[in-house]
């Protein structure tokens, strides 16, 4: 298992701009997904085949999902939601490979895709209600209660990214403590319990997305 820093690491600068291991894991991140995305998707035929139908199950799944939660046109919401939970997975993932970092140990990256949703969540009401009509969900169901509406804006999403900060971060530390105890032979089987975690961790910051998304839009 890599080495753990709580606190990034600046690698190189670019003038004042500070570049840390984070940011770069990220970027690596991107470009396996761009890498990998791009293999899958070449040289697709009217002839189905084993790669074209289990890419075909993944939209599909994404799309019922949001289908089952949103009363609008799911694909609104679909590529942000389907980027989300693939970036999240293979950034929660990365850092079993030696030598890399998990980003999502970072608060600085997981608060960023909080934001992200939150932004997300604004973006949606607003483009499918109009910004009056939008706004006005805040005054439910009296103006009283804006202040509490606008505290539980940030709360949910300063937790958004703490729960799955806290997460990532905690199953590194665990890794290494587990390795300086019992060997090399015992990280096997907790390698496989930290895929299965870090997927449902991507899953569940997606869901929780989506959630936020439909409680911004009123019932029509």
């Amino acid at each position: 298992m890599n080495r753990i820093a709580v606190f990034p690491e600046t690698v190189f600068s670019i003038g004042p701009v500070q570049i840390t291991d984070t940011v770069v894991f990220t970027w690596i991140v991107m470009a396996v997904i761009i890498v990998t995305s791009f293999l899958l998707t070449r040289r697709l035929s009217l002839r189905p085949t084993l790669r074209q139908e289990a890419l075909e199950a993944v939209f599909e799944a994404v799309e019922k999902t949001v289908q089952d939660v949103l009363p609008l046109d799911p694909w609104l919401v679909v590529p942000l939601l389907g980027t989300l939970w693939i970036l999240i997975g293979f950034s929660n993932l990365i850092g079993l490979v030696p030598g890399m970092k998990t980003p999502t140990a970072d608060i600085n990256t997981t608060f960023a895709f909080a934001v992200l949703s939150y932004a997300a969540t604004h973006v949606v009401g607003i483009a499918n209600q109009g910004l009056r009509k939008y706004l006005s969900h805040y005054g439910q169901p009296t103006w009283i209660v804006l202040p509490f509406h606008l505290v539980a804006e940030v709360t949910r999403t300063v937790a958004l990214a703490v729960r799955l900060f806290g997460n990532m971060l905690s199953g590194d530390m665990v890794a290494v403590i587990i390795l300086g105890i019992a060997g090399l032979l015992a990280p096997v089987p907790f390698a496989l319990l930290h895929v299965v975690i870090g997927l449902i961790q991507a899953y569940i910051f997606g869901v929780l997305t989506l959630v936020f998304i439909a409680g911004g839009l009123s019932e029509e």
